[in-house]
């Protein structure tokens, strides 16, 4: 029995390139810094799940040590953006 696998891979990683663009274009265009930090947050969590995608279907291990990386320093980036912004007012 074959597997297809790769074939459901290959169509999460393509939907997930589309909406990290959907989400790259909210991070350019958002009215807020909290449309724009949130978009931010999407994409990055989007990368993620591409990072394992491409673990799972490369089969290498290496991906997921980057995956984990990853994540780690995106969620202290996050968390420099959002005291970065707390601090600073909106105009009104």
């Amino acid at each position: 029995m074959e597997t297809t696998l790769p074939v459901y891979i290959d169509w999460a990683a393509a939907f997930l390139l589309g909406s990290c663009i959907v989400g790259i274009i909210r991070i350019v265009i958002g009215p807020t810094g909290a449309d724009r930090l949130t978009a931010l947050n999407l994409v990055a969590s989007q990368v993620l799940a591409l990072l394992v995608l491409t673990a799972l279907k490369a089969g290498s291990p290496v991906y997921l040590d980057v995956a984990m990386v990853y994540a780690v320093f995106g969620f202290l980036g996050i968390l420099a953006l959002t005291r970065y912004l707390a601090g600073r007012r909106e105009p009104n």
